[in-house]
């Protein structure tokens, strides 16, 4: 993600992704890649705004839900 964000001088970008499942409850290593993200932006100065799971009917922020407060 922060390949190509670099190459497009991004100052910040949103992760998504999908729940095949369909349940887009997020799960440990969602937890786990959304405090990475965080962490990681603060390294190269490119700020991860939030980080989206796409379920069948709904959504989650891992912003709204607390896990990205960096």
């Amino acid at each position: 993600m922060f390949r190509e964000a670099l190459k497009l001088s991004a100052a910040c970008f949103i992760a998504v992704h999908n729940h095949p499942s369909g349940d887009a409850t997020p799960s440990r290593e969602d937890i786990e890649v959304s405090e990475r993200l965080v962490e990681a932006g603060h390294i190269v100065g490119i700020a991860c705004l939030d980080h989206v799971i796409i379920g069948e009917d709904h959504y989650v922020s891992m912003k709204q839900r607390g896990y990205m407060n960096g």
